[in-house]
């Protein structure tokens, strides 16, 4: 509005803006902290070699839900659709062996190797090298983990109950097999197939 006067500043559509925060690192906190608020942000993690090469690495980002230039922060409309709560809401309101399962299954996918990023998106968690390998819905009224892999569902054998073929089903996240984990049994049989996506992505 000071450089541009006031009625540049009117044609300028306020209702999502975005943050990108970039730093030379982040902590695990400063993720959790912007899962809790309601804005579009990203975490940009910088890397310098030595003046030769510069690489940009996206480590976490949420989204927000387009609102009136000005509008405050009070309360809301909940988001259409069947799905009304964000994966953080969720992962609070779940049981604690079910926090306790997702917790083992995130160490997991984060020590498959350091190239392994966690993106909160407003529906599930997405876990990365250069694409989306494993993407993580969290249902606390079932007690499950919903993952859903880039793994080719015609390449194993599907158990009902534990894997699925979603290739022409509609879902969040991205991947063609989904893999139901409601224990540590399903967790450790879960591993192999992990790996899978992971090595493909």
């Amino acid at each position: 509005m000071r450089k541009l006067s006031s009625d540049a500043a009117e044609q300028i559509d306020w209702s999502s803006p975005r943050l990108v925060c970039v730093a030379s690192d982040f902590t695990r906190y400063d993720e959790h902290a912007i899962a809790q608020i309601n804005r579009s942000i990203e975490l940009v993690r910088y890397r310098d070699y030595d003046g030769a090469f510069l690489t940009l690495d996206l480590i976490a980002s949420t989204s927000a839900i387009a609102t009136a230039a000005g509008q405050d922060d009070g309360p809301r409309a909940a988001p259409r659709g069947p799905q009304t709560k964000t994966v953080s809401q969720l992962h609070e309101q779940a049981p604690e062996d079910l926090r306790n399962l997702y917790d083992a299954l995130e160490a997991y996918l984060l020590s498959l190797g350091d190239d392994v990023t966690k993106t909160t998106r407003q529906l599930y968690y997405a876990f990365r090298r250069i694409k989306n390998f494993a993407c993580v819905e969290i249902h606390p009224q079932t007690k499950k983990l919903l993952v859903y892999l880039k793994t080719d569902p015609a390449g194993i054998t599907l158990e009902p109950g534990f894997t699925r073929d979603v290739t022409k089903i509609g879902h969040f996240g991205t991947g063609n097999l989904e893999v139901v984990i409601g224990s540590h049994q399903d967790f450790e049989r879960a591993q192999p197939l992990i790996q899978m996506s992971y090595r493909t992505s």
